[in-house]
């Protein structure tokens, strides 16, 4: 086990979230904190610095998203976490795609987990449980017991803002990410394709765009003699086309796809922009001439990934292509450079707000706030973010300089994926679960493709001005309860009319026609809610 180092304060000064959010919410709950100002009988038995944690062993209860890879009560890093805190996790965990549904049962049942964990907590939910008393206040405990977390809320006033309900309580810790800059994951090309059309410089415009992908629609850029490439590729069934939608809607001046303010302090409500309107007539021009993949609204990403692996994706969004491809690391297939519409100047990139909210809280009837805050408190430390993040030490890496945190990478046990294995010891896969992610996590971890895709990163989005579309925040329970009745329908139609547009069921001839149905179901209004909401931020 590795020691506990001290001083995470002086590493968190110079890693502030440049811009990142802030927060304004209700509920009215004066409890002032876990324990009401004063120490419970529990808090009695559990040290401020240290370890163990609590000087009888604890059990407590933990309700989170399971992935399903591998039964939580066996993971090491819970099992490293016990031996260290001298607490006993049971998990009450639902599939993560059921999760849901299962939060809301239990928070209408009277009996809650001990601590929600990765719970993606809205704001709504926080405001409202909290509200009911059913959810603690956290800001007295981690004045308390939080050292790491009060270290970072100190040296980063954003992030305490955007986790701050309008109440002045916080009622959940956040998962915060300082050096992960992409707001979705990027488009990457395949560089095969590139090679074989003599591409020596990426598109940089939407018509430079469409001349390429109708290239590698015509000229069998994969050399296997079938017209089976195809140019474009998306696939996210149920939210249409949202992992390209971000990098394209970018070059019609539009950040986000629901609520983004401009420069000039504007708030926008995307699916009545005209840019958005461009946005939709360039995806009608791609699926007409069969640039953008007909299956584009039906697929899952395992189908696509097939279509990947099989070598017939020119243009598509992942992680890493690599990944995509099921290939070694290498660095052949370039990250996207966000091209400009016509009448554009500049592409819109959006930035990762570099925060989620919700991601941990202590319900009402837990038998000791004080060492669950001490215990997820441990995740915000460099060591326990790089243990939940990695594993424990000792079975995918090892320390080669503590000091500075230096480490290598071991075989993997059983000699096969690296991720499919990590999957199995650490909860920290594919949910929103608590952490802070730090550069010395993967300190001389990073190899030749992990520094060029930093660069691919710095070079093609943030240094042509990548920014945060709209700060995390609340709303107050009026707006709250208003955004939350438009908002479904909304969304549904939205999306179901972007499919409609882009596949040409619809004519774009009908804009005004749907332009006058999304004021009458709140469009307008909706801007005018986060207009009001982003003011209050910015004169808090």
């Amino acid at each position: 086990m590795t020691k506990t180092k001290q001083g995470l304060q002086l590493l968190l000064a110079g890693a502030m979230l440049g811009g990142v959010l802030a927060g304004c919410s209700s509920a009215d709950n004066d409890n002032g904190g876990a324990t009401g100002g004063a120490e419970n009988e529990a808090a009695s038995t559990v040290s401020k610095e240290g370890f163990p944690i609590v000087s009888e062993p604890l059990t407590l209860t933990m309700m989170a998203p399971d992935v399903g890879i591998q039964s939580w009560d066996k993971m090491p890093v819970f099992e490293e976490m016990e031996e260290l805190t001298g607490i006993h996790m049971e998990f009450q965990n639902a599939p993560k795609d059921g999760f849901e549904t299962k939060k809301n049962l239990v928070f209408a049942s009277g009996t809650y987990p001990d601590v929600f964990y990765a719970a993606g907590l809205t704001p709504a939910e926080q405001m409202n449980y909290g509200g009911q008393g059913i959810l603690l206040p956290l800001e007295d405990l981690i004045e308390n017991y939080a050292p790491n977390v009060k270290a970072i809320l100190d040296e980063n006033p954003d992030i305490k803002k955007s986790i701050t309900a309008p109440d002045g309580h916080i009622y959940a810790l956040p998962v915060i990410e300082f050096n992960q800059p992409w707001y979705r994951n990027p488009l990457w090309y395949n560089g095969e394709f590139l090679e074989a059309l003599g591409v020596e410089q990426l598109p940089q415009t939407t018509e430079e765009l469409y001349d390429y992908l109708k290239r590698v629609k015509e000229e069998d850029p994969n050399g296997n003699g079938q017209a089976d490439e195809i140019p474009l590729s998306s696939a996210s069934p149920g939210n249409s086309l949202r992992d390209i939608r971000t990098w394209l809607l970018g070059a019609f001046g539009i950040y986000e796809e629901e609520i983004y303010v401009d420069d000039d302090g504007q708030v926008h409500y995307t699916p009545m922009e005209e840019g958005y309107k461009d946005y939709l007539t360039y995806l009608n021009r791609l699926w007409e001439d069969e640039l953008l993949d007909q299956e584009s609204f039906s697929q899952t990403a395992e189908q696509r990934e097939a279509k990947a692996r099989n070598n017939q994706l020119g243009l598509y969004s992942a992680w890493t292509a690599f990944q995509m491809m099921g290939e070694e690391p290498n660095t052949d297939d370039p990250m996207f450079l966000p091209v400009t519409g016509e009448g554009v100047d500049e592409p819109a990139i959006a930035k990762n707000k570099g925060i989620n909210t919700g991601a941990y809280a202590i319900s009402s009837t837990n038998p000791s706030p004080e060492a669950s805050m001490r215990w997820v408190d441990y995740i915000y430390s460099i060591e326990g973010a790089t243990m939940f993040n990695k594993g424990p030490e000792g079975v995918l890496w090892q320390y080669t300089d503590e000091d500075t945190y230096e480490k290598e990478y071991l075989p993997v046990p059983d000699g096969g994926d690296r991720e499919e294995y990590r999957s199995k010891i650490t909860p920290n896969y594919g949910i929103p679960a608590p952490t802070i992610n730090l550069a010395e996590i993967d300190n001389g971890l990073l190899g030749e493709v992990d520094d060029w895709i930093k660069n691919e990163t710095k070079t093609k989005l943030l240094d042509r001005g990548a920014r945060i579309p709209f700060p995390v925040l609340f709303l107050t329970p009026e707006e709250q309860a208003e955004v939350t009745q438009m908002t479904s329908d909304l969304n549904t139609y939205v999306r179901q009319m972007e499919a409609k547009f882009v596949t040409g069921a619809e004519p774009l001839s009908n804009w005004d026609s749907y332009l006058n149905t999304i004021k009458k179901m709140g469009g307008e209004r909706m801007a005018e809610i986060y207009q009001a909401a982003y003011d209050r931020w910015l004169a808090s």
